[in-house]
């Protein structure tokens, strides 16, 4: 099979602006991120130095967080479609978590660093399909892959700003490391104040439009769904969910990325410009990768993206020197850049605008609840056998989810 441009598809020569709200969530989610990985570069290693925490408990602590959130991922997808609001959900969201966050500051034990990922995980969780169903709603259909690369990029250079801001309190103010945890309130608030200004209420239409999904996989025929807020989500929507779920299994908590540099000696204090490097890379490519699965198609990016991941997961494996983990964070951003726009984009082209709260929550809950298993039995297997074996059982698992996701059979909606 190959895929085909639609009729919707744009063209070398179509302009594409970012509209206000892709703008407003663009901004909101950079100060996020700045605020959240101010504190993540920093957090495997304050849990395992200071806390005491074995590697497997930064799995659980991890993948617990994402696996609670994803409940109310779900949840806040399904009741934004029914109401036809997303805007309250999506400031909620960012509030509880902007308000939580920084108080890692304090935690004296492992056990209260998860408590408090886990209420800043149900931020996330009540704000994220919300917001991915409102940025489909804000984008014209043969703009999508764009809209959600170019809000991909925003997300990740705030998370290239964050460790930035870490490594100069650290650095140059010589903040001790609980106080830097107290600065990541600053951007966080600002985040807020822009949701709650700038972003606007687009209502979806009781009846949604027809949609031509923007370049996916050809098929014989196409299945008619039904656009109204109780129809089922399309068999086509639910296929794609399983090599997700795969590939998700294998994809663990990005802590374990820190914790490998470490030990193969790139030094503490390095640690933030390591993922400085990665979201820098990660902010490059998404904006110029999701313009591309406009017009080549999702499926090829997201296949070549866990491709990749695969790769480097085996190169973490087979690492030994300390710039091997330099360079494997760089191909890594690759990885993002190449499948986060286009998986979105992809959710938005397979269901009706009515459905698509729901269906981002599906998606959502999918990657949340695989991560918890994802994380603990990498964890685990690095315990027992070493961190070697734990990134090669990445690499395998991806590879699967790459040879489902190109035999699963993707057709638009009628409706």
């Amino acid at each position: 099979m190959s895929s085909i441009p639609s009729k919707n598809a744009a063209t070398p020569t179509a302009r594409w602006m970012p509209t206000r709200n892709v703008m407003a969530l663009a901004a909101v989610s950079f100060l996020t991120d700045a605020s959240s990985e101010i504190i993540a570069p920093l957090l495997p290693l304050f849990l395992v130095g200071t806390l005491g925490a074995t590697v497997s408990m930064v799995g659980v602590i991890e993948g617990s967080a994402e696996a609670v959130a994803s409940l109310l991922k779900l949840a806040s997808g399904w009741w934004s479609d029914r109401v036809s609001r997303r805007k309250p959900l999506i400031v909620a969201g960012y509030a509880i978590a902007s308000l939580v966050r920084p108080l890692v500051a304090i935690a004296q034990t492992a056990t209260q660093v998860l408590a408090i990922r886990l209420v800043d995980r149900v931020g996330k969780g009540i704000r994220g399909a919300p917001r991915d169903a409102l940025l489909a709603a804000s984008t014209p259909p043969e703009f999508r892959g764009r809209a959600f690369g170019f809000h991909r990029a925003a997300d990740h250079a705030g998370a290239m700003v964050g460790p930035l801001i870490a490594l100069a309190c650290l650095q140059w103010l010589g903040m001790p490391v609980r106080h830097v945890f107290w600065v990541a309130a600053i951007p966080g608030a600002l985040a807020v104040m822009v949701a709650i200004a700038f972003v606007r209420e687009q209502r979806v239409p009781p009846v949604a439009a027809p949609i031509v999904a923007a370049p996916i996989v050809a098929a014989p025929t196409t299945q008619a769904v039904t656009a109204g807020a109780g129809a089922a989500l399309p068999r086509s929507f639910w296929l794609t969910m399983l090599p997700i779920l795969v590939f998700t299994l294998g994809n663990s908590t990005d802590a374990f990325l820190l914790l490998r540099a470490s030990q193969l000696g790139v030094p503490t204090a390095l640690i933030p410009l390591v993922w400085v490097l990665l979201h820098l890379v990660k902010s490059a490519s998404s904006t110029p990768a999701g313009a591309l699965s406009d017009r080549v198609g999702r499926r090829p990016l997201i296949v070549a993206g866990w491709v990749l991941y695969a790769a480097v997961y085996a190169g973490f494996a087979l690492a030994a020197d300390a710039w091997h983990a330099w360079a494997l964070f760089g191909l890594y951003g690759v990885v993002f850049g190449l499948t986060e726009g286009a998986e979105k984009a992809l959710v938005a082209d397979l269901v009706p605008a009515r459905r698509r709260g729901t269906a981002f929550g599906w998606y959502q809950a999918t990657v949340g609840v695989a991560a918890l298993p994802a994380s603990i039995a990498f964890g685990v297997v690095w315990d027992r056998y070493g961190s070697p074996a734990a990134f090669a059982m990445g690499a395998a698992l991806a590879v699967g989810a790459a040879v489902i996701m190109s035999l699963v059979v993707l057709t638009p909606p009628d409706a």
